[in-house]
């Protein structure tokens, strides 16, 4: 090539040059450019594109951009660890049609927040935030970068005006503080707010709470605006419908990168999980007991999987095959089209609801939740596709915000929890296209467990404990999609045939002391015992390194000592080695006449208790939020006002304090 262009003059040079140039141009407009053409013809242009979900386009950084030339006067962040804020999200962004808006919807993690003020510059310009609230009052890890822009100085924000839902629930402490904190602080920085703070308690029932605060924040801020509602009631299709012909290239589970899992490249993480084959998977408790609990172990053995003891395991299941098939004929489908959905707006930055293209049977078993119960919005878009017209006053019904509608919805959908399967079975005459079903199921979440080993112990091994969820409701079964999915997942000799579970860990800021010497109490009932074996493992390997270790205290419960007691051998030896300087158990369900549990254990041995908390001991609660939690934490200000002499607001502040301190930490859930 060198020698004959060696011979070309100026002119040649740059006809040639020029030609390469335009043969470049129309190679990426009518192939590399192919998919954002509505005339995409997917049967000759075969999928390329290694990540999914966000447009490519100049002004992608800049929000405020986008809502200039979109003409958009609505921008709505949301905060979202397991997807519902996004959903909110996504659902409030319909709702804005109906006054003939277009809602721009942000993840802030991916735009330049520091834009944020520049909203100001959109005459009649509306912030809507969907927060919620993860672990201890914190932030999501989406929304970490946005909640530190706002602390960290004195932003001018006069000329924004704002709105929040908050998601939180109330088992916890920390109930709803992220919202509270968004709502509270765009105050203190000029914003003015034009409709008071929505809280949503997934305790209780948060899609009636939301429903609540939509059904009257939309007629107040539309008055405020001087927006008028029109005649469409924002049920439009957000997702246009493509059949995709011919031998192209699918998702088939993965979650970000087509074919990561048939080509796995770390880092591995939310994005791009591992394919961890199970090593170990066993019962644990006896025969006798009517429930389930299995000990889980993931070989990730030259992965460069790394983690600590207390961080979590992510589990990213798949639906069970016999619903998905069911579904797919409650629906008329033919399972194994392939297609894509593609967003009508193409100023958003999520192009797809899920990895596209796929078939309709990949969708239904890895992206989309089919077990949750159903969302009101999902009910209404459905009653218009029932042919007998008491069915869809029914599921009108289920679907309004009014009280006999909430009440009902409360009752029948949410109390009963029925799933999109449940109502097909029962509203017969109701055969909405598979297509717009996809488009309105929530995303099926990876699944979040504490790990249960340590990898002191095998780094090559993370271990996880969970209760196999079943339980009947009426002639229904319940079952957890993802404890269900993992139970029937058994090793195999032949690594061929073993099974490969997509994972990632999750970073914690649970963690033992720095200094080995420090006294550690550790309170956590059946599978909150699971970061505590982590813990344990890691001091038996330092005493084993010869260190010095401190005392570990361990409080466990569970029902009966011949049914659930998990790792009863484990703990025995520990105990006999040195490794555990005390162990209580409690069995609230055992021959005794009244139950015994961790918090009268804790109670029983209050001056050792006391006595470790004065030299520095670190304390450490795991399980449930709802009971366990906040009695042992009032048996703990308890202690301190007997043995410590403080008043109850001296010895709650004092608790306090130790939280602070990181002295006292919880890994909970409800």
């Amino acid at each position: 090539m060198w020698s004959i262009m060696s011979q070309l003059d100026t002119l040649d040079l740059a006809i040639f040059t020029a030609v390469i140039g335009m043969g470049v141009f129309f190679l990426y407009k009518y192939t590399l450019g192919a998919e954002k053409s509505s005339s995409y013809t997917p049967k000759i242009v075969p999928v390329q594109s290694t990540t999914i979900g966000r447009q490519q386009s100049s002004d992608d950084g800049s929000f405020v951009n986008r809502m200039k030339n979109g003409g958009r006067q609505i921008v709505i962040f949301y905060g979202s660890q397991t997807g519902t804020g996004e959903e909110l999200a996504g659902r409030l962004a319909k709702d804005a049609h109906r006054y003939g808006l277009k809602a721009l919807v942000v993840d802030p993690e991916e735009v330049e927040i520091d834009e944020f003020p520049r909203i100001a510059e959109i005459e009649n310009s509306l912030v809507i935030l969907c927060m919620a609230t993860y672990g201890e009052g914190d932030p999501t890890d989406n929304a970490q970068q946005f909640h530190e822009y706002l602390q960290s100085g004195d932003h001018e924000l006069q000329g924004i005006r704002y709105a929040v839902f908050g998601l939180g629930n109330k088992t916890y402490e920390h109930y709803n503080e992220v919202g509270i904190y968004f709502d509270k602080r765009l105050e203190e920085l000029g914003a003015e707010r034009v409709f008071e703070l929505g809280m949503g308690d997934d305790d209780g029932n948060l899609e009636e709470d939301f429903m609540r605060w939509r059904e009257a924040f939309w007629p107040a801020v539309a008055a405020k605006f001087g927006w008028e509602a029109n005649e469409t009631d924002g049920s439009e299709r957000q997702y246009r419908l493509e059949i995709v012909e011919g031998d192209v290239a699918h998702f088939k589970g993965e979650v970000g990168r087509l074919g990561s899992f048939e080509k796995q490249r770390p880092p591995f993480d939310l994005k791009n999980p591992y394919l961890a084959t199970i090593a170990i998977n066993k019962e644990l408790h006896a025969s006798l007991s009517d429930r389930s609990c299995r000990h889980i172990e993931f070989d990730i053995t030259g992965a460069r999987v790394r983690y600590e003891a207390g961080d979590h395991a992510a589990v990213f299941p798949t639906n069970c095959s016999q619903l998905v098939e069911e579904l797919g004929k409650l629906l008329n489908a033919d399972m194994n089209v392939v297609f894509r959905l593609i967003n009508t707006d193409e100023e958003s930055s999520k192009k797809h609801p899920f990895p596209c293209p796929c078939s309709y049977r990949t969708a239904l078993t890895h992206y989309v939740d089919i077990t949750s119960p159903i969302k009101s919005h999902v009910l209404k878009a459905l009653a218009e596709y029932a042919t007998d017209e008491a069915e869809k006053q029914r599921l009108l019904l289920l679907s309004t915000a009014s009280e006999e509608g909430l009440k009902e919805y409360g009752r029948y959908i949410q109390k009963e929890r029925r799933s999109i399967i449940d109502v097909l079975r029962e509203f017969p005459s109701c055969k909405p296209p598979i297509d717009h079903v996809l488009e309105l199921l929530p995303k099926l979440q990876a699944r979040y467990y504490s790990i249960s080993s340590s990898p002191k112990t095998d780094p090559g091994r993370v271990a996880v404990t969970a209760v196999v969820l079943r339980y009947g409701i009426g002639d229904r079964l319940i079952k957890g999609v993802c404890t269900n999915y993992l139970a029937d997942k058994l090793p195999s000799e032949d690594p061929a045939a073993a099974p490969k579970i997509p994972i990632f860990v999750r970073k914690s800021t649970v963690r033992l002391p720095h200094r080995t010497t420090t006294p550690v109490i550790m309170i956590g009932p059946g599978t909150g015992f699971a970061p505590f074996r982590g813990f344990i493992q890691e001091r038996a390997h330092q005493k084993e390194q010869g260190k010095e270790i401190g005392p570990m205290i361990l409080y466990f419960g569970c029902r009966h000592r011949d049914h659930d007691y998990i790792y009863q051998d484990e703990l025995e030896k520990y105990v006999n080695d040195g490794v555990l300087t005390e162990l209580h158990v409690a069995f609230s369900r055992h021959s005794q006449e009244q139950k015994v549990y961790v918090q009268h254990k804790l109670w029983e041995n209050r001056q050792t208790t006391w006595d470790l908390m004065e030299q520095g001991a670190h304390i450490y609660v795991c399980g449930d939020a709802r009971n366990m939690a906040r009695d042992v934490q009032a048996m703990f200000i308890k202690i301190a006002m007997e043995l410590g002499g403080k008043t109850e607001e001296e010895a709650t502040k004092f608790i306090k304090e130790l939280e602070r301190q990181k002295r006292y930490q919880a890994d909970v859930w409800s």
